[in-house]
């Protein structure tokens, strides 16, 4: 269920930033897969075709127009000041890559330079990575502690714990060294940890293998009202809702809470697969606007399921969060317990460049399935209820007062 905010912060600090194993200092996130948060992603993955060839050509910039706008001759002319005339080495798609991220800077919130296609970004919006399967972090005294283990991974095999301390990696000594460097240590072949557990120092030598990363928890309670919570829409989060879903209806499931607090979003696609489980094709789940045009698009279900469903939201549910969040409000009759939502209501689309370099770019917003636009607004629940002060102070089942409304809701 639910953790405390504390917690739950902590939590997302350290599955935003993949240990490549995940990386996290305790004063600022640095994966070694490096983004600059877990977004809320609603991504349109595409794949730019330029040509470098020692300079920006003039075809690149312009796309192949006869006429070169005033500001693309500006760029141009100081970029071949500042290659022609800089006293030191210049690697020009380095040069590159920095007029991009500062174009990307310009724009609005989601439009982002993202880096190497081997962030944390595509990490958990894949769902997966290879990696030993732990997270990592540097405390105040310099030391690198396991933050966690993912279940059923090298790591957890030998019997890694979250607490232990990494001493060594591949030999060499990491007390105070940066986690990103330590996580690079970690980066190639077999590696050899040495790690304390408990006051006993330990050696393992781990391999590398594919660590699928969990985005759905369910559980079912005694009155036959399922759980699902979801944390990020993935790559495969469809799959492993589905399964959960299917295993929760198998037990004579008659209600379900889909708790989206503190999901920030992802795949536009894992939306509207999982909304397909809903709902039948003949309902809207939601429109995409351009600047052009709006079209609508809708659940490519076979049918609309019966049993009453409560939606738990927050001022971090975002993006693809809120595009379920309004499909079932508005199509299913689902009743959504908690406070507003973040409010992004744009879609990115993604950018590879040659040298793996990626930026995403606002190019539409979204409408919700009655045509509404939540950009900047959010979603207002229908039972408006904050976290109590007694779950923040001592986070139980019994103390998170907008789950137990949410199940007061269905068994009423």
């Amino acid at each position: 269920m639910k953790k405390s905010v504390r917690e739950t912060e902590e939590k997302l600090q350290r599955l935003s930033n993949s240990l490549g194993d995940i990386e996290v200092t305790k004063s600022k996130v640095k994966p070694i897969f490096m983004t600059s948060e877990v977004i809320v992603l609603l991504i349109l993955t595409a794949v730019v075709s330029v040509v470098l060839s020692g300079l920006v050509t003039y075809n690149f910039l312009v796309k192949g127009t006869e006429k070169v706008d005033d500001e693309v001759q500006e760029f141009l002319d100081n970029y071949n000041y500042i290659v022609d005339n800089y006293y030191g080495e210049i690697n020009k798609s380095e040069l590159l890559d920095a007029a991009l991220a500062g174009m990307m800077n310009s724009l609005d919130a989601g439009s982002a330079w993202m880096g190497s296609e081997d962030s944390n970004f595509n990490i958990y919006l894949e769902g997966s990575y290879e990696g030993i399967g732990i997270e990592i972090y540097s405390n105040d005294d310099g030391d690198i502690v396991v933050g966690s283990v993912f279940e059923d991974t090298p790591a957890d095999k030998a019997g890694i714990k979250t607490g232990d301390i990494i001493l060594k990696v591949q030999g060499e000594d990491v007390h105070g060294k940066d986690v990103n460097t330590v996580s690079d240590m970690m980066a190639e072949g077999e590696t050899e940890i040495t790690y304390k557990h408990d006051d006993e120092e330990k050696m393992v030598k781990l391999k590398k293998t594919m660590v699928e990363l969990k985005s759905v928890n369910s559980s079912m309670f005694d009155n036959n009202i399922g759980y699902m919570e979801v944390s990020i829409f993935a790559n495969n989060t469809t799959e492993q809702f589905k399964k959960k879903l299917g295993n929760l209806e198998d037990k004579n499931m008659r209600g379900l809470v889909i708790d989206l607090r503190g999901n920030s979003g992802g795949h536009l696609t894992a939306a509207r697969d999982i909304l397909s489980l809903f709902l039948d094709s003949s309902h809207p789940i939601y429109k995409i606007k351009s600047k052009t045009r709006t079209q609508t698009y809708y659940s490519s279900g076979k049918e609309t399921k019966n049993y009453g469903i409560v939606l738990l939201v927050d001022e971090d549910s975002a993006s693809a969060s809120e595009i379920v969040t309004s499909a079932l409000q508005e199509q299913y009759g689902a009743t959504v317990v908690g406070v507003k939502t973040f409010g992004k209501g744009t879609v990115q689309e993604l950018q590879t460049l040659p040298d793996g370099q990626q930026y995403k770019l606002t190019t539409t917003t979204w409408l919700t399935s009655k045509g509404k636009s939540i950009n900047k607004k959010g979603i207002e629940p229908d039972v408006n209820i904050t976290l109590s002060d007694e779950y923040i102070k001592n986070p139980t089942l019994d103390n998170d007062n907008q789950l137990q409304k949410a199940l007061e809701i269905l068994e009423g």
